[in-house]
């Protein structure tokens, strides 16, 4: 069992894009942190549930598919699920319509707790206001066999970082620079002192690192 994750970033290390609007509650910039990964055959068959065979199937379609493999439980800060968007809004049940890529339990850190909500498909929302060492003992129990998937966004990957919490981590890093919004890497120097660190970059110009113990 690992503890993974996997963010996309911009050249200057953000995470989590600020120009976000009502009528574009994910933002132009999102759209381009993202832009390869969404052009993914994964991307379309497991989010968008097209079944048409369309996207890309070279090296960031590669590390789509691992980004769903062997996952038994996953961990999310509430920005991820959606609650920052629609805080008062008790029918939110996340971005991903009635069939969530995720088919596992999602433990939710948010100081709002909500009931647990459960879809056919197997994936399960349980809200919870705990530390990062205490939702990781949960999720290793809810878990099984599987790995530990933390979600995002940065801020909890990075309280996962400094905790020392994570076994793998991937990022995409897309050849553009924000100059605003939340950065992964602040407070984490020398991060890769603790981990080996390989790089490989796709077609589409985004360079995928990956720190391992």
């Amino acid at each position: 069992m690992a503890v993974r994750a996997d963010l996309n970033l911009s050249l200057d290390g953000v995470a989590a894009t600020t120009d976000q609007t009502p009528e574009n509650v994910f933002g132009e910039d999102w759209g381009r942190l993202v832009a390869a990964y969404v052009a993914t055959r994964t991307f379309r068959e497991r989010v968008l549930h097209e079944g048409s065979g369309s996207g890309t199937t070279g090296v960031d379609d590669r590390y789509a598919q691992a980004y769903f493999e062997g996952v038994g439980a996953e961990i999310m800060g509430a920005g991820m699920f959606g609650l920052h968007a629609f805080p008062d809004n008790p029918d939110w049940r996340g971005w991903w319509g009635e069939e969530p890529p995720f088919a596992v339990p999602v433990l939710v850190l948010t100081h709002t707790p909500r009931p647990p909500i459960e879809f056919p498909n197997g994936t399960r929302f349980e809200f919870r206001t705990t530390t990062p060492d205490e939702a990781l003992e949960e999720a290793r129990r809810l878990a099984g066999d599987g790995d530990i998937r933390i979600g995002g966004g940065a801020s909890v990957v990075r309280d996962f970082l400094r905790a020392g919490l994570i076994d793998r981590l991937h990022v995409a890093i897309t050849p553009i620079v924000l100059g605003l919004g939340s950065r992964l890497w602040d407070d984490l120097h020398r991060l890769e002192d603790g981990y080996d660190v390989s790089s490989e970059v796709a077609e589409s110009g985004v360079i995928h690192v990956t720190f391992r113990r």
